[in-house]
């Protein structure tokens, strides 16, 4: 098999309201954005669809299905920037009667993945439980860009190493990560961490895209294997873009091959 060439990634930071027509027409903007910049792959934050501090209140009013207008949009987006996207919504599943926290990966054509939050967000005094339905553990999201296997999974899921451990061991080589990363004392830095541990320990590139502020730490960033920030933002609303070189994922792995010293194994749910 040939050795994929270099993917150009942008993960997309900004802020979300709460009308979902408005972030519709805000990520066709960012997206034609990142594509002007040559991005092939683009990660779009999590609940990019609706966002607003309490989604207990908000998500049931603007969930949708898969086939809905959010997904459209993307779908729509997609096609006319030649990129693969990737962006959260509130899904509406079970007939309308729940709720989940979904990511989905979408090209001009088709629905590539949709990726159910598995870890959600009970900490720091918050409750996604109450609200919404967990995904199935055993979902392994890996899609195929232009040789590369991404791995697809949401904010809270980085604080779990072993479910990132699974998307490398099912074939990924780029993990993203659409969060919501509540601000807060030291969850920037917390954020900033994670997203490189998760980088070091597998030998995977890391696209991690946030909201920016007043609610979201920003910080989005594309990590390298050996921890090395690619491209990163602060707080305002902007695009983090840099390559994501497969020779560079080899030449680690052959200095540091961490994955192939283990002595352990990760068994999923």
């Amino acid at each position: 098999m040939a050795t994929p060439s270099t993917l150009l990634a942008a993960a997309v930071q900004w802020a979300p309201g709460a009308d979902p027509a408005e972030n519709r027409a805000a990520v066709t903007r960012l997206v034609a954005a990142a594509a002007q910049r040559g991005a092939r792959l683009v990660v779009l934050p999590e609940y990019s669809q609706a966002f607003a501090a309490d989604m207990a209140a908000l998500a049931p009013t603007v969930a949708e299905p898969l086939d809905g207008p959010f997904v459209a949009t993307l779908q729509q987006a997609a096609a006319a920037a030649g990129a693969v996207v990737v962006a959260g919504l509130v899904e509406r599943i079970d007939h309308g009667t729940r709720v989940a926290n979904t990511v989905v990966a979408v090209d001009g054509e088709r629905l590539l993945a949709a990726y159910r939050k598995v870890h959600l967000y009970d900490a720091f005094g918050a409750r996604e439980s109450d609200w919404l339905t967990p995904g199935d553990p055993a979902q392994r999201p890996v899609i195929d860009v232009d040789g590369h296997g991404i791995g697809i999974q949401t904010c809270y899921d980085v604080r779990f190493p072993e479910q990132s451990r699974l998307l490398v061991d099912a074939g990924a080589d780029v993990l993203v990560v659409p969060a919501e990363w509540v601000r807060g004392p030291l969850k920037e830095h917390h954020w900033v961490t994670l997203v490189t541990a998760r980088a070091i320990e597998s030998t995977v590139h890391v696209v991690a895209a946030d909201h920016a502020p007043p609610i979201g730490a920003g910080r989005s960033l594309v990590v390298d294997p050996m921890g090395v920030a690619l491209a990163q933002l602060g707080e305002a609303e902007g695009i983090a873009l840099a390559p994501i070189d497969p020779a560079r994922t080899a030449s680690v792995r052959e200095r540091n091959p961490s994955l192939a010293n283990r002595r352990h194994r990760v068994v999923g749910g």
